[in-house]
This record gives C-alpha cells, sequence and structure tokens, in this order.
C-alpha cells in the first residue's frame, strides 16, 4: 500500500479519469469517506461537486454524505433539494430562489427541505443515475445505470429503473447481518488488506476465521461465529 494514498488525487498514475473524491471536495456541506472514487472520462472528475451535485446553493443547508470506498460512475448525480418545486406553492415558478429580483426577505423564502442525502459505504451507483434530494442508500447497495432514485435503498439491495425498485438482494439476510455488523470498511487499511482474498471471492466464512482484525472487530466476529 503507497503510504501518500490519503493525499492522492489519482486512484491511478497517468489516469487523469478517476479521481479520489474525499480529495478534491472542499465543501463542508458535502462529506466523502475514505477511497470513494469518481469517473469521468468526458469532463474533469475533479468538478464533481460543481457537475454532478446540482442546485447545491450554499447556505442552503442541503447536506451530502458519501461513505467510504464507494465506487461512482460518470455521469451520476445528486440532486439538491432546490431542484424540487415546492408542491404546497400555488405557483411552480421558483420565486425563493430569484428573491432579490422581486425583493423578497428571507420570511418570504421558502423551501421543503428533504434533509440529508446519505450514500453509505461500499455503495454501487451506475452510470448517469440520479439520486433524489434526502435519499438514504444502505450499505454494500448498487444502482443500475440511468435509474432514478426516488426512495431510500435497504443495504446490500440492487435497484434499477426509474423510478428505481428492488431488483435483488446481493446475499441472504444472514451474510447481510454479518456483513453489516463487522464493517470491514471501517478497520484500519493494515487490518484490511490481509482480508482481501477472502472478501473480493467472496468467502464470508474464510473472512470471519481470519485473525488479522482489530479487537474490537474481533468481538463482532465472535458473536457471529455460532450462527454460521
Amino acid at each position: 500500500m503507497r503510504p501518500d494514498n490519503d493525499q492522492r488525487i489519482y486512484l491511478n498514475d497517468g489516469d487523469p479519469t478517476v479521481v479520489y473524491l474525499k480529495n478534491v471536495i472542499d465543501d463542508p456541506e458535502i462529506q466523502v469517506g475514505e477511497h470513494t472514487y469518481y469517473h469521468d472520462p468526458f469532463r474533469d472528475p475533479r468538478d464533481f461537486a460543481k457537475n454532478n451535485i446540482l442546485y447545491h446553493y450554499p447556505g442552503a443547508g442541503d447536506q451530502i454524505i458519501i461513505g467510504k470506498y464507494c465506487s461512482i460512475a460518470c455521469g451520476a448525480k445528486l440532486l439538491c433539494s432546490i431542484a424540487h418545486h415546492s408542491k404546497r406553492s400555488l405557483a411552480y415558478y421558483p420565486f425563493p430562489i430569484i428573491g432579490e429580483h422581486w425583493d423578497l426577505t428571507m420570511e418570504d423564502l421558502h423551501w421543503e427541505r428533504k434533509g440529508p442525502t446519505v450514500i453509505g459505504n461500499d455503495v454501487w451507483l451506475g452510470y448517469d443515475c440520479v439520486i433524489m434530494p434526502g435519499v438514504h442508500i444502505g450499505d454494500g447497495a448498487a444502482v443500475g445505470t440511468r435509474s432514478v432514485v426516488t426512495r431510500d435503498v435497504p443495504p446490500y439491495t440492487v435497484v434499477g429503473g426509474d423510478p428505481a425498485r428492488p431488483l435483488y438482494r446481493r446475499f441472504d439476510d444472514a451474510t447481510i447481518e454479518k456483513l453489516l455488523a463487522l464493517k470491514w470498511w471501517d478497520l484500519p487499511e493494515e487490518e484490511l488488506r490481509p482480508l482481501l482474498p477472502w472478501l473480493i471471492r467472496g468467502d464470508l466464512e474464510g473472512l470471519l476465521e481470519q485473525k488479522f482484525v482489530s479487537d474490537t472487530a474481533r468481538q463482532i466476529l465472535d458473536r457471529l461465529r455460532p450462527t454460521l
């Protein structure tokens, strides 16, 4: 493992199309975990916050939280609350965001805040998908190409379509329970590295037998072992 991974911008040296988002986003309302990357061969992927998080106005209070080890494909977009024209209003025209033209005061400006948009850990966002404001996507989930996600997605569930609907769950209930308890994405890199062969080939039982885990993870694994 390279010692400078925490500061690297590009996933691979010499390839300017894939970036670690954590190291190119400087906005306190956008949080991104370690090792999450974005790929864009058409536009500079360093401009993810500008090109892919839409209607994100300073001071509007829209928070985006993206977990660790996420894979974000080209064109995936997250919309903020101002993108939604109010259903309560008698006019769809977005007067609140152009208040200066109409001499509106802050008391006059109302829009329907949807709450933070949360993308879990180890999530895969497919090409050109759209995540609507306030949606929560669980750990290990995946969103299909050009899907529009309007509702929360459970952990380890693959969704697709417009609007996106569950297609299948990646694992059975017992396996999902173990993975959510293990939280491998929170392990220090030096402890995760020896586990990768089992993680990559999908050998959960073999992974749970390994000793290269922290004391906290070991306690979790010991609790899970009787259910194997």
